[in-house]
């Protein structure tokens, strides 16, 4: 049986889908195939491999990838789209399971001291992981 593959989709792949796929990874272990892509990618941002470092998930070999490195080369079984822009335009998918829509704020918007923005992603990770793992007890 192949192992079913999920793809988060945000609009620049900088912070919310990368810990996305990041903490599915830590948490579903080899039950699932995680990638992430955007709409309009971007790079990394620096706080997102940060907060997500502080609580044991390396995402170094992440990077900033386009939905179209994807499309029509690759079957998922759920596309995710962690942001409205996404779920707005997000391309079409042939043979998806489901395509399921998990808004969350978007981190890099954070204004304010690097403490304030860092405690803006640390919510955002918790938040992502959160429904991470209650997602993961529905798909049993």
């Amino acid at each position: 049986m192949l192992t079913p593959r999920v793809l988060f989709v945000c609009t620049a792949n900088s912070a919310r889908s990368q810990m996305a796929e990041a903490l599915l990874r830590k948490h579903a272990g080899a039950r699932f195939e995680a990638y992430s892509a955007g709409i309009d990618p971007g790079e990394i941002n620096p706080l997102t491999v940060r907060v997500l470092n502080e609580i044991g998930v390396d995402a170094s070999g992440q990077w900033a990838k386009s939905v179209e490195l994807f499309r029509g080369k690759m079957h998922f079984d759920y596309v995710i789209t962690v942001c409205s822009n996404a779920e707005e335009r997000c391309p079409f998918f042939p043979a998806v399971t489901a395509r399921l829509h998990w808004p969350f704020d978007d981190p890099a918007t954070a204004s304010g001291s690097e403490e304030e923005r860092l405690a803006r992603f640390r919510a955002v990770r918790d938040e992502i992981e959160k429904r991470i793992l209650a997602w993961l007890q529905e798909v049993q």
